[in-house]
């Protein structure tokens, strides 16, 4: 885990030995379309549900009914990632989701994030060390751009010509750009230094929490599988922010 290329900043260093417990991590990014069945639900109000018992609102969303970022109150957007989700409202859903489900969901943690992402190869990105704009959504320089549709970016597998792909090696999709995914764990710079081996779940506390994966707004280099972000978890109104759920086996 961490920067090997040496290509990268100093939170992403030193790189390390991590081993993890089994676990599922979504294919996609949480879209629209399950985010409403939640929205729909009474449970989304029930606080039980919210960390610290603080349900938001639904008419704080931003991007619900907003149509040039296909928010999930506009037709045609259920494959879209839901945006403007804090990290409190990506709990919540987990919660809602494992109670509905009878299974554990809940955010990745960091270190589970990037193996779902990188595997155990050290590779750059999900699918190997180079990188262009049909294996990941991504800043191209002009005009304005905004989340595409889960699963959109497949590397160029069109037909018969399958020989590339923009999956991770475990298939999961998006880990490179198109929104920013929340995980479990505060955030520490120097983390790595102290980390233990062993199921790292992120220091007891702090100020952020972590971000990974790019987004649609970034150049490649913040979509490496080992770049390291984070924000504030009451971060509400940004649009380049979404998540995917993991489940414990």
């Amino acid at each position: 885990m961490g920067d090997n290329f040496g290509d990268g900043e100093t939170r992403e260093r030193p790189v390390h030995t991590v081993e993890l417990d089994a676990f599922y991590n979504g294919k996609y990014e949480i879209t629209n379309g399950e985010w409403k069945k939640f929205r729909d639900d009474p449970g989304y109000d029930d606080s039980k549900f919210w960390p610290g018992r603080g349900v938001v609102p639904k008419n704080l969303s931003p991007y619900w009914n907003n149509v040039q970022n296909h928010g999930g109150g506009t037709p045609n957007s259920d494959n879209y990632p839901v945006l403007g989700v804090n990290w409190d409202s990506a709990v919540a859903y987990c919660n809602w989701l494992s109670a509905k489900t009878g299974k554990k969901y809940r955010l990745p943690t960091e270190a589970e994030w990037e193996k779902a992402a990188r595997g155990t190869d050290q590779r750059r990105y999900p699918w190997g060390n180079t990188i262009d704009h049909s294996f990941a959504n991504y800043v191209e320089g002009a005009g304005f751009i905004t989340a595409s549709a889960v699963g959109t970016y497949d590397g160029g597998k069109h037909g018969e010509l399958q020989t590339h792909n923009g999956e991770s090696p475990y298939g999961a999709f998006d880990m490179a750009g198109n929104v920013m995914e929340w995980c479990q764990d505060w955030y520490s710079r120097n983390y790595y230094s102290f980390s233990p081996r062993k199921n790292p779940k992120g220091p007891e506390k702090g100020a952020y929490r972590v971000l990974r994966g790019g987004t649609f707004f970034v150049d490649a280099f913040d979509l490496r599988t080992y770049g390291r972000s984070a924000a504030w978890p009451s971060l509400q109104s940004h649009r380049m922010i979404g998540f995917r759920a993991a489940r414990e086996p």
